[in-house]
């Protein structure tokens, strides 16, 4: 059955097309988010990555985990879910957008790049630093935004992967029982019907061993399909004015199977997960003029997560676990633009709802509303200068105000060399998990974790009731939440040494105050423990980056990058620097700690590299090398002091190589194949969502179309 239905994916939209053909035309490299506006990638002030759809295709990506973790200075985390790490700071603190506006479903904080198929999506925006200016709460870190595909010519375009892996043997071999197997479908088309634009696609994944929990104590494939589509319907509605309503729908159900042990208890458990998410998102744009645009954005979201588990001991006991999210929002955009000068504003208003298995009860809806407002002056102050000034305000119903400015600057004094530099704050609001959490985990040996509105009385009530084994230091410190603050430096060099070979250097800084950390505040008389989110830390992160681009011939391209980091609790630092903190030595004797010895905050590595290399005649015929460095980093503090440092637990750093290669066969048919995780970099513990080495092949069949229209 599941293979008529891929094969009805593939072929289907093509019988419209087949006597249309014509070539894609080449589009000029733009950028919105940076600027909630399209500008040349040229002339931003701020620092922007781009991924454009070729890049993905010759990675043989389809998911949006798999192109980002081949990125410079993205560090991927693997916990619930995989999570991007951006400039140091966690999940939690990265924004990820379509077309603009936010996707929920965030599980432990952590939105899961896995589960996000790049079906219809034209390229990828990436702005790291502060963008709270522009885009409010989660933006501490940066912005990657996913820009659909906005194009109007019909086309037709569809691919089906293959891929096999075996755990055991290193290599997989088709249809064997061992096995890890993937299949992935994607199809994208579009055509006119008068003067609407209509464009759809679809991707279907069926793959096993895709999601593994941290700390599992076993490896059984778990079974995974997951369907995506996507929907755009775009045209005039009147002289000067347009809409587009954009509706995408994603499913996702597993079967489950593990075996976690935590204080000492191991819990066997079986069950299914099943997750969906549906986003709605009109927009109406006017333009009474060349200078003046004005837009409206409407956006609902809906998204829910359901697992079911049942344990091995006691039998019959089982675990239920929902969670139910919901975002509406509708905002207004100005664009003015009047010689050098363009105004960018716009007021919103945004309400967000969850129910939870995992809060007081299901049916507790717990609620927040947002009113916010933004505005951004962007200035060419001569031939070389442009100037950036922004600032939002946010109004929060949980709780008090935030103003974010930001201010960048670009200079350029030829055409050689260009400077950028910006200085922003970023926050992030404290989110329904950490303020109304109440929640423990019988799957993991029975662990609670408290949200912050309700810590103290839950716990208070159970120390009342003789439950309560210990109190620890950090519960004294329990308090009414504030939101995240940082303020973030970048600074970026973009030279051209020669016509072929380009250099960029950037350093940034972020200092965060009021971050949000959990904490263990108490434990059970059972042994089990209990957490809380407290206001605690003053941190810092800070680095460099460097790319070198190198056309080393027509057809051969280098691409090197790399990122050092550093980061630190400004608390543990001071303690470590007036020598309060102390460490053992080889002997076992206890010693003052050196300030050599501090890590910083755990699950960062100080050092991260790719190096790509590729051959390319063209678009479609060409060999991708791809070699990901990723240095050693903290895992748990596990000397007995209170802070992280060089004797601690490890994940050990590794070295992954992904290779791919394409070949036209015909101007229709695209032949692809590669090889992800060359070197078959394995940690079962510490990286359970790395899969083993995957081979893969790919085709891929494109019919581009000539402007032709469908009347009814």
């Amino acid at each position: 059955m599941r293979f008529y239905f891929l094969l009805y994916m593939v072929g289907a939209p093509f019988f419209s097309l087949l006597a249309q053909r014509d070539t894609l035309p080449f589009l000029d490299e733009v950028v919105i988010t940076a600027t909630r506006q399209e500008r040349r990638l040229g002339n931003v002030a701020i620092p922007v990555q781009l991924i454009q759809r070729k890049q993905i295709q010759q990675a043989g990506s389809m998911r949006l985990r798999d192109i980002l973790q081949e990125q410079s200075g993205l560090q991927l985390m693997s916990g619930f879910g995989t999570g991007l790490q951006m400039q140091g700071l966690n999940p939690e603190h990265t924004l990820i957008l379509l077309d603009g506006q936010p996707l929920i479903g965030r599980t432990s904080g952590v939105l899961d790049l896995s589960r996000i198929s790049l079906s219809g999506i034209k390229r990828i925006e990436i702005i790291k630093g502060p963008s709270s200016s522009l885009y409010g709460s989660e933006a501490m870190a940066g912005v990657i935004n996913l820009i659909t595909d906005n194009g109007v010519k019909p086309q037709a375009e569809a691919s089906l992967r293959y891929g096999v892996a075996d755990t055991k043997r290193g290599w997989g071999v088709p249809f064997s029982s061992q096995n890890l197997e993937h299949t992935e479908a994607d199809v994208h088309f579009s055509f006119k019907l008068k003067k609407w634009t209509v464009k759809q696609s679809a991707n279907y994944l069926y793959a096993d061993g895709i999601s593994y929990r941290p700390f599992s104590q076993d490896r059984i494939p778990r079974p995974i399909s997951r369907f995506t589509s996507q929907s755009v319907l775009q045209g005039p509605i009147g002289k000067k004015v347009d809409m587009r309503v954009l509706t995408r729908a994603n499913q996702d159900q597993f079967r489950q199977q593990f075996a976690v042990q935590n204080n000492g208890v191991t819990t066997a458990s079986f069950g299914r997960e099943l997750n969906s998410e549906l986003v709605f998102q009109p927009t109406i744009t006017y333009r009474p003029s060349a200078s003046l645009v004005v837009s409206t954005k409407a956006y609902i979201t809906h998204y829910v997560g359901d697992q079911q588990l049942r344990f091995l001991a006691p039998t019959d006991s089982t675990y239920k676990d929902r969670f139910e999210q919901r975002m509406y929002r509708i905002e207004n955009q100005v664009d003015i633009k009047k010689g050098t000068t363009t105004l960018v504003a716009g007021v919103g208003i945004q309400l967000e709802q969850a129910n939870s298995t995992r809060y007081d009860a299901f049916t507790s809806k717990k609620e927040n509303s947002v009113r916010y407002a933004f505005a951004q002056w962007e200035v060419k102050l001569g031939e070389k200068w442009i100037s950036v000034v922004g600032a939002r305000f946010d109004h929060h119903t949980l709780f008090s105000a935030a103003l974010t400015p930001k201010w960048a600057l670009r200079y350029q004094p030829n055409n050689r060399l260009s400077f950028k530099g910006s200085i922003g704050q970023g926050f992030k609001a404290p989110d329904f998990r950490q303020l109304f959490l109440n929640f423990t985990n019988s799957a993991a040996g029975g662990y609670s974790v408290f949200g912050a509105n309700q810590a103290i009385d839950v716990i208070t009530n159970l120390n009342r009731l003789g439950q309560i084994a210990e109190l620890k230091s950090d519960f004294s410190k329990l308090s009414q939440l504030r939101p995240e603050f940082s303020t973030g430096y970048n600074f970026e060099i973009n030279y051209s040494i020669t016509t072929s070979i380009r250099a960029q250097a950037s350093f940034f800084r972020n200092d965060i105050n009021s971050l949000i950390d959990v904490r263990q505040v108490a434990t059970r008389i059972d042994g089990s423990q209990l957490f809380s989110y407290l206001n605690v830390n003053r941190a810092f992160t800070q680095g460099g980056e460097l790319g070198v681009q190198w056309q080393l011939h027509k057809s051969w391209n280098v691409n090197f990058g790399y990122q050092y980091l550093q980061t630190a609790d400004k608390d543990e630092r001071s303690r470590v620097f007036q020598q309060k903190e102390y460490i053992r030595d080889l002997s076992g004797s206890t010693r003052v700690m050196n300030s050599t010895e501090y890590v910083g905050l755990p699950n960062r590595s100080k050092h991260q590299a790719q190096l790509k290399l590729t051959y390319e005649s063209s678009a479609d015929r060409f060999v991708h090398l791809r070699l990901l460095y990723r240095s050693r980093w903290t895992i748990a503090n596990s000397n007995g002091n209170t802070v992280h440092d060089s004797q601690d637990e490890f994940a050990q750093g590794f070295v992954q190589v992904n290779l791919s290669a394409g070949l036209p066969i015909t101007s229709y048919l695209v032949f692809q194949a590669g090889i992800d995780n060359l070197l078959n970099y394995q940690d079962l513990f510490y990286q359970p969502n790395l899969q083993p080495r995957t081979v893969f092949i790919l085709a891929r069949v494109k019919i581009p179309s000539k402007k032709t229209s469908i009347n009814q």
